[in-house]
């Protein structure tokens, strides 16, 4: 006897929320927070939000998870699409120089009060994710991947007024890295040209416009735990508001 396959009509059909999406995600990982290696019979099949939908790490702030937008490779600066989660072209990058690293956010952090409460002189945070460097020594040259990091300090800025902190990372699996715990265990000339790109990456050639970037200085690797969770915790109040405002 043939048997006809059964379709869910729309009543049984399952939907989810872009937050329960981001619920699925994190009940299929393993232990470590990352993907498993062995199949599961529940799985998401929507791409994950990079800001919302992925984990910042059950290791953070000491080891986050770091969406890359950008590559050290890259002549053009992108950037997270908050609506859609893909990437966006931005612009050129305003200058000859190019980014000296991988370069993108911590996922589920946002830079509010509490960030903007540990940089000196700062109005605001600049309500973006907190950025993040990471660096490797082996070339990588794609974005729209997700690494995981061990945060060794930061950059202190402010653009326009507002907190625009970057973590200073080094990629977790690199073991040419791993005697670094601390940024002043990096080499001076890789901190040097890491601050100097923030201090110029939005300068107007034309001289027309004022440079509207300050660095404020360099952190260690404490300094840079208290922001990440600073960040976390900021995310949790701006974004579980939001939650509440939508049930």
């Amino acid at each position: 006897m043939n048997r006809q396959r059964q379709v869910p009509s729309a009543n049984t059909a399952r939907f989810t929320t872009d937050r329960d999406r981001a619920l699925d995600i994190r009940a299929v990982t393993n232990h470590e927070g990352r993907y498993g290696s062995a199949m599961v019979k529940s799985f998401d099949r929507f791409r994950a939000h990079p800001w919302h939908g992925l984990p910042h790490g059950p290791k953070a702030p000491e080891e986050v998870e770091a969406y890359i937008e950008i590559t050290p490779f890259d002549a053009v600066k992108y950037e997270i699409d908050k609506q859609t989660g893909y990437l966006r072209v931005d612009r050129p990058q305003g200058s000859s120089a190019l980014p000296p690293s991988l370069y993108g956010f911590i996922p589920q952090t946002y830079c509010g009060d509490r960030v903007a409460a540990l940089t000196p002189s700062a109005d605001i945070g600049d309500q973006d994710p907190l950025d993040i460097c990471v660096l490797s020594q082996q070339r990588i040259d794609r974005a729209d991947v997700v690494v995981s990091a061990r945060v060794v300090g930061g950059i202190q800025l402010l653009d326009d007024g507002e907190a625009d902190d970057k973590i200073v990372a080094v990629l977790a699996s690199d073991t040419v890295f791993h005697y670094a715990k601390d940024l002043k265990q990096l080499p001076e000339a890789v901190i040097n040209r890491l601050t100097h790109y923030f201090a110029t990456y939005k300068l107007q050639m034309t001289g027309e416009q004022a440079n509207g970037i300050e660095v404020i200085g360099t952190y260690g690797a404490q300094h840079a735990r208290d922001v990440i969770s600073a960040s976390m915790a900021d995310y949790v109040d701006e974004f579980s508001v939001a939650d509440r405002r939508m049930t």
